[in-house]
């Protein structure tokens, strides 16, 4: 049975079970939800956060925190909210130290899938268009040629539908927003995300001759954003190994898969 970190937010009355990925002496990974913040919001800060529940828990001496003997957990790099999948926490100085470096200088550790709208002839392709955050929306980077961030993206299509993709994005020393910007850039953006201008997936678009049963409402396939922090590998310090830690699916995305396999006109590439 797979272990998880249970949390709850009274101020939201909302409740997560979190499985746990990977744990050593040092490291924590979680497969975070979607929806849930790694770090308060500036703008927001009453709202929960995965990094600010722990910490609660931590000093109130939950028992998930008490049976490992935890007393100190930092996360070691970005998530955005709207993203599901694998973080990596620190549970030492050391730890956050070594992991702050590999994330920040080396090639890319993070592979992200993301379900986008749109269609490409490439199998590979790249985008290295300079972030910069919006000068008048707090929390949006868009690209920016003359103040942006240098940012690198590789792409590869893992499978390809009518009119979607779904896409393996490699981000190359990530921004906040990097794989989702610059898919937007390319016009390809991510499902569901309303933040950059794209649509949920409803299955009414996909299915011919959909109807729906009297008194029903049809609810879309997936809502938000349809990306997901599938893997990340980092490496053992001391020993010097390999470490590659995967997180399944999320329900939605799966559910949204499916159901493009089934009436998206999948092709083979």
């Amino acid at each position: 049975m797979t272990p998880v970190v249970k949390l709850s937010s009274p101020a939201t009355a909302e409740f997560w079970e979190i499985p746990i990925l990977y744990e050593d002496a040092e490291v924590l990974a979680l497969n975070k939800p979607s929806g849930l913040r790694v770090s308060p919001d500036r703008n927001e800060p009453e709202l929960p956060s995965l990094m600010k529940l722990l910490h609660r828990d931590i000093e109130r001496g939950a028992l998930w925190a008490r049976e490992r003997g935890i007393q100190y957990l930092i996360n070691t790099h970005r998530l955005d909210a709207e993203a599901s999948g694998v973080i990596v926490l620190a549970k030492t100085k050391r730890a956050l130290t070594e992991l702050a470096s590999q994330f920040g200088s080396e090639p890319p550790a993070s592979l992200f899938v993301a379900l986008a709208r749109g269609e490409t002839a490439e199998s590979t392709f790249t985008c290295e268009a300079p972030l910069a955050a919006h000068p008048a929306r707090p929390g949006f980077f868009r690209v920016d040629t003359k103040d942006g961030k240098k940012s690198r993206t590789d792409f590869a299509v893992r499978e390809t539908f009518s009119d979607y993709l779904l896409l393996e994005c490699r981000p190359l020393i990530a921004r906040p927003f990097q794989v989702r910007a610059h898919l937007k850039h390319l016009r390809l953006p991510v499902v569901g995300d309303e933040t950059y201008g794209s649509a949920a997936l409803w299955l009414s678009t996909l299915k011919t001759n959909y109807r729906l049963k009297p008194g029903r409402e049809e609810k879309p396939l997936i809502a938000r954003a349809a990306i997901h922090a599938e893997q990340i590998t980092v490496r053992q310090w001391d020993s010097g190994q390999t470490v590659v830690i995967r997180a399944p699916w999320p329900k939605d995305l799966t559910v949204a898969v499916k159901y493009l396999r089934r009436y998206g006109v999948r092709a083979t590439r």
